[in-house]
């Protein structure tokens, strides 16, 4: 079930609605969610429920001795610590990386070893990130152990952010499970956030994907340097509107259930270099690597050459959490480069903004072309295409002509707009000038009743609906 489905907006999130504000007692609540949350996981994975409910119950038991050995640093603390980490990698392993690292055994070595075909669990990064977090801070003391199995499942299984994230550590809403308070404001509130993820995901993002998925299903022959440009620069917007999309929507139901998650974007794309675009993009995640791999890596507390090898060791991984194939693995590193040449040779921070911000929006679409291709191959035909391919076939001439349509080109100019925090500043100014705080709020309202209706006519109107991250 996905958050722009009919079946969501229509039954699961109004019986959502009436739970959050009728239900007041906290334990009735979280049973509650729970139950819908299981129900929500198990409408598209009937099967791999029972993955994720071994998940937590493993790392559930695992953290319990926690607190117990958690002052010194004793053998079955190192031991626990170690089996948690090797059970969530294996579970992770095996689901996500099987078939990807036989497959290149088998390349590399000439072998012709049967290629395990698992399917995808959806969400099964983010739920291991999650319950790897919980028991690593257990341990580390910087949370207490939840020795309640129930708030342990509805921290891990809560479904706004099951299946996309953002990555919640557990943490950050260790009180909240327990107390908590939702009211009319808390509810319209994030019914409003809900409404403008459930935009930039119909709206916009869909709009341009269409678009996208049109250049890239084109013969390698009749791409050209304009549609090459064009399929990467709106990749760049479709996966920005799409994910940050998704987070806003996550953001909003558990703000309406009392629930505070952490933002996950800061409009990346107004970044001046591609360090400044990682504080900015995904933030759940390059956090969750700093905190869980690069500190205990050393972080750069150990000299230059340590510190280089830290930072690329985080960027591979963050590639190859994307997905089992090379072209996530190529489009880490490639950031990883870009870091140390930030850190140690080039400081965009020096230039004029101009300069830092062409740079940097180039380095991230260029990599976004190759995050959005289907294998190495096609990677590198359109990267060629980007820098030389002057040849225009018929084929590709009718395609770049389809570009310039007025629909297009309204949605791009908005796209352009809802990027950068212009209409947010925009409001707050003419808030703060004059004295009309709740005049801006009830046209915010009003603006969201009218996205709703814009978005319910598209999801009538239209079968194309992925969600990106859904696949990680």
């Amino acid at each position: 079930m996905v958050f722009s489905s009919a079946a969501f907006l229509f039954a699961f999130f109004p019986v959502y609605i009436a739970v959050v504000a009728l239900v007041r007692n906290i334990r009735a609540c979280n049973v509650l969610l729970v139950v819908m949350s299981l129900f929500f996981y198990a409408w598209g994975e009937p099967v791999y429920i029972l993955l994720m409910l071994l998940s937590i119950l493993v790392n559930y038991l695992i953290a319990l001795p926690a607190e117990r050995l958690r002052d010194g640093d004793s053998v079955q603390k190192r031991t626990l610590l170690s089996l948690a980490v090797i059970y969530n990698l294996t579970a992770l392993g095996l689901f996500k990386y099987a078939g990807f690292l036989v497959s290149t055994v088998n390349a590399v070595a000439g072998m012709s070893l049967p290629v395990p075909q698992i399917p995808l669990p959806v969400g099964i990064s983010f739920f291991t990130f999650q319950t790897m977090s919980y028991v690593i801070d257990a341990y580390r003391g910087t949370c207490s152990v939840q020795r309640n199995i129930g708030r342990f499942m509805l921290y891990v299984s809560f479904f706004p952010q099951l299946i996309a994230g953002p990555i919640v550590k557990y943490h950050d809403i260790e009180k909240q499970l327990t107390v908590r308070r939702t009211d009319a404001g808390k509810i319209a509130d994030g019914m409003r956030r809900f409404i403008v993820g459930l935009s930039k995901k119909m709206l916009l993002a869909n709009a341009v994907g269409s678009v996208v998925d049109n250049i890239y299903s084109l013969d390698g022959s009749d791409l050209n340097i304009a549609l090459a440009w064009a399929a990467a620069i709106l990749y760049s917007l479709q996966i920005y509107f799409d994910f940050s999309g998704y987070s806003d929507m996550a953001i909003g139901l558990g703000k309406m259930a009392g629930f505070h998650f952490l933002e996950n974007f800061n409009y990346p794309y107004i970044s001046l270099s591609v360090r400044d675009f990682w504080k900015r993009w995904h933030i759940s995640l390059t956090t969750w690597f700093r905190e869980y791999v690069y500190f205990p890596l050393g972080g750069n507390r150990k000299g230059e050459l340590r510190t280089g090898v830290n930072r690329m060791t985080v960027f591979l991984l963050t590639g190859m959490w994307h997905g089992a194939m090379w072209t996530f693995v190529v489009w880490g590193v490639f950031h990883g480069v870009f870091q140390l040449l930030e850190t140690y040779l080039i400081h965009p921070d020096k230039w004029k903004k101009p300069l830092a911000y062409l740079y940097t929006m180039a380095v991230v679409t260029v990599g976004f072309s190759i995050f959005r291709a289907d294998s190495m191959e096609q990677a590198l035909q359109l990267l060629r295409q980007m820098i030389a391919g002057f040849s225009f076939t018929d084929v590709g001439l009718i395609t770049l002509r389809g570009l310039f349509t007025a629909y297009n080109l309204c949605i791009v100019a908005i796209s352009l707009v809802a990027m950068t925090p212009l209409v947010k500043n925009t409001a707050d100014s003419l808030a703060a000038r004059y004295h009309a705080g709740q005049t801006v709020t009830c046209m915010k309202y009003a603006a969201s009743v009218l996205l709703m209706a814009l978005c319910m006519m598209s999801i009538a109107s239209s079968s194309y609906n992925p969600f990106i991250y859904f696949r990680f």
